[in-house]
């Protein structure tokens, strides 16, 4: 149940030459205290239920618990969110042995992409694709959570 990711901006839109799928995601926080945060999500015809802790002191680690739950109960919990629900399109993409989570964001935060790696633990050497920038992972702008009430359009 612990996180362990790395996070960076993108550089350019040459993943969508690599890309293996895309999902449409929309997810609102019905708690975005960063000591707790609580997530609804929808992406594609699925919607998610998700729990996390506050970030280690790297921001690389956290706790997390998710569930699956019914899509008419996620689109409902979202109607109940706090304002500033996100709106994205996430790509995958397979780097070396690691899966790169590509999220290009609509609306509010429009013009912003950022890409996401699950790691087995902190140190992990990953392959950086060329259009992987600068790593975000310790930067709170760039959490979701944050991104809702403080949108990208407005830095």
């Amino acid at each position: 149940m612990i996180e362990i990711e790395r996070k960076y901006l993108v550089t350019s839109l040459d993943f969508l030459k690599e890309y293996s799928s895309k999902n449409e995601i929309a997810q609102g926080y019905l708690n975005s205290n960063p000591e707790r945060t609580v997530r609804i999500r929808i992406k594609g015809d699925k919607g998610y239920i998700t729990i996390k802790g506050i970030g280690s002191e790297s921001g690389v680690s956290r706790f997390e618990w998710e569930k699956e739950i019914e899509i008419e109960e996620a689109k409902s919990l979202l109607k109940i969110c706090e304002k500033g629900v996100i709106e994205k399109t996430r790509y995958e993409v397979l780097s070396g042995k690691h899966l790169v989570e590509i999220d290009v964001f609509h609306t509010e935060n429009d013009g912003l992409i950022l890409a996401e790696i699950e790691l087995e633990n902190e140190n992990e050497a990953i392959v950086k694709p060329n259009w992987l920038g600068k790593e975000v992972t310790n930067d709170k702008r760039y959490y979701n959570s944050y991104l809702s009430q403080n949108p990208f359009k407005n830095w």
